[in-house]
C-alpha cells in the first residue's frame, strides 16, 4: 500500500468517525447536554480549525485564523455541517494527490507566528492523528457517547466497509 491510498483510507475514516462522534454529540446536546458539552464543543472546534488551517497551507491559501482555540465558540448544528464539508475537501483533495506531490515540503507559519516546514504528506499525517486524538478526548469528556466512541477505530472502519476482509 503507497502513501497516496493509505491517506485515502485515513480520510474515509476520519469522515466516518467523525460522523458518529457529531451524530452522537447532537443526540446528546437534543437530551439535554451535561456540563461538559461546552468543554467537548470546545475542543471540536479547535480541532475542526486546525483542520482548516491545515487545508489552507496545503493549498496555499491564507486561513485568517490568528488563533487555534477561539473565544467565540459556534453551536453545533453549524460547526457540525462545516466539519462533514471539510471532511469531504480533504477526501477529494487526497484523491487528486501525485506521490511526488505528496512528497513536496511546504513552508508554512504555525499560528503563534513561528516558521514550519512539513511534506504534504506528514500535513496530511497531522490531520488525521491529531483529530483522532481530540475525538478520543471528547469520548473521554462525554461518556454518554462511549458506543459512538468506542467503534472508533481505524481497524474497525476498514472491516465495515471492506466486509471481505473478514474472510
Amino acid at each position: 500500500m503507497g502513501a497516496q491510498s493509505l491517506l485515502t483510507s485515513l480520510y474515509g475514516y476520519k469522515a466516518w468517525a467523525d460522523d458518529l462522534l457529531l451524530d452522537a454529540m447532537i443526540e446528546l446536546e437534543r437530551a439535554g447536554p451535561p456540563s461538559d458539552f461546552g468543554p467537548a464543543l470546545r475542543i471540536l472546534n479547535h480541532a475542526h480549525i486546525v483542520d482548516r488551517i491545515f487545508m489552507a497551507h496545503l493549498q496555499g491559501f491564507s486561513h485568517g485564523y490568528d488563533n487555534n482555540e477561539p473565544n467565540n465558540l459556534p453551536s453545533l448544528q453549524p460547526l457540525s455541517a462545516d466539519i462533514r464539508r471539510t471532511d469531504r475537501a480533504y477526501i477529494d483533495y487526497v484523491a487528486g494527490l501525485s506521490a511526488e506531490e505528496l512528497q513536496a515540503p511546504i513552508r508554512f507559519r504555525f499560528t503563534d507566528g513561528q516558521p514550519g516546514r512539513m511534506s504534504r504528506e506528514e500535513m496530511l499525517a497531522h490531520v488525521v492523528t491529531h483529530g483522532g486524538y481530540h475525538r478520543g478526548e471528547i469520548g473521554r469528556l462525554l461518556p454518554q457517547i462511549a458506543r459512538a466512541a468506542s467503534v472508533d477505530v481505524f481497524a474497525g472502519y476498514l472491516h465495515r466497509f471492506d466486509p471481505d476482509r473478514r474472510t
